[in-house]
């Protein structure tokens, strides 16, 4: 009997986004591949290879223990975390020898204390309208800059940067942005001419070229996705990532009953229910409840019902085509049928960021590459 959920991971498309991404870039502009969170739910450390195999000369995550698993995996070259760290976390994240990100004098001293004698990458931020991390501040973020320049201890300056709030969205308050930036980036490469500027994600490498600088970091695009919500096929982008599971059950249904908790389908004809073992324990969030679309044998077929933690239903028509395991998909390709995670982000009202995060750690990952088994 087939697996009852498994996300297949092409790691040759994630390569193929990685040269796309880099072929859009200006010469001597570097690549970080942006791994967190389990490199959006696709394994952070086979898409980390892969990344690095395709030319990202950087990776970036978000916490010390991302990074650790990183350098625990033998992943070397330069590595990035991008957020908030602890008095507890920081340690692990300078074990790991990564770069990390400051904005406040108190994070400075507590990095002063906290080296050990290895070699630091400071990394600092302004806020230039994200609202988040970094400091507003113009003079704050020089001042950092220089003690990072300065520093008598491992300490060393090793990047500029700031995070874009609508690159995919509002393309004048980006430009804002960057206007905000430039004087930052002009007065700290006065004093350091080789620290790397860096601000774009995946949608300004794809809109604003003028976003580049030295160093872009690409999220959503090295897996494959539209951070525009579009096609990814319109961007050049190959979707690393399919979900498929299989049909556990068939029964008929007759006009008036019900299928699911809360009986949100009625069968209005005679019809065929197929049970599929995937819930919204493994990501398929209930959201897609008589909203999404199971593609079994080629074609397309509604899901029906509530969905639950462990399993969906789908009505598959009255011809009863459809057998007990048969495969299942629930994102990706099945002949001339698709089904991306733009389409059930744009159904369930979220991003596509989301759809692929949310795929739970009990749905197994599995490596290829084009469909030959890593």
């Amino acid at each position: 009997m087939p697996v009852r959920a498994l996300a297949r991971v092409n790691l040759a498309a994630i390569e193929r986004n990685i040269r796309r991404l880099r072929d859009s870039l200006a010469p001597g502009t570097r690549m970080c591949a942006v791994v967190k969170a389990d490199a959006y739910g696709h394994g952070a450390v086979p898409v980390a290879r892969a990344a690095r195999a395709a030319g990202a000369g950087w990776l970036a995550v978000a916490s010390a223990q991302e990074a650790a698993e990183l350098r625990g995996a033998g992943l070397e070259g330069p590595l990035l975390v991008m957020g908030a760290l602890s008095h507890e976390e920081l340690p692990l994240a300078l074990e790991a020898g990564a770069d990390v990100v400051a904005w406040t004098q108190d994070f400075m001293t507590e990095l002063e204390r906290a080296d050990g004698g290895s070699s630091v990458g400071v990394h600092v931020k302004l806020d230039t309208g994200m609202g988040r991390f970094g400091t507003r501040e113009l003079e704050e973020a020089l001042q950092i800059a220089q003690r990072a320049g300065s520093s008598a201890g491992a300490l060393r300056l090793r990047g500029a940067m700031t995070h874009l709030a609508t690159a995919d969205c509002d393309p004048d308050f980006m430009r804002a942005q960057l206007e905000a930036f430039q004087p930052f980036v002009d007065r700290v490469r006065e004093q350091r001419p080789d620290v790397l500027v860096h601000a774009a994600n995946s949608a300004a490498v794809l809109n604003a070229p003028k976003s580049h600088f030295d160093l872009v970091r690409c999220g959503l695009a090295v897996y494959g996705c539209d951070p525009m919500g579009g096609s990814p096929e319109e961007r050049q982008l190959d979707p690393a990532l399919e979900l498929v599971s299989y049909v556990a059950a068939v029964k008929p249904a007759q006009p008036g009953e019900s299928v699911g908790y809360g009986r949100t389908f009625t069968a209005e004809r005679e019809t065929n229910i197929a049970t599929v073992p995937i819930g919204y324990a493994d990501g398929y969030v209930r959201a897609l409840s008589n909203n999404s679309d199971a593609l079994i044998g080629g074609r397309r077929h509604p899901v029906v019902g509530t969905i639950s933690m462990d399993n969906l239903t789908v009505d598959v028509g009255p011809q009863d085509a459809v057998r007990v395991g048969d495969r299942v998909v629930l994102l990706g390709g099945d002949g001339s049928e698709r089904q991306t995670a733009e389409d059930l982000a744009r159904r369930a009202g979220t991003i596509s960021w989301e759809v692929l995060c949310g795929i739970s750690g009990r749905v197994p990952r599995v490596y290829h590459r084009d469909g030959v088994p890593e």
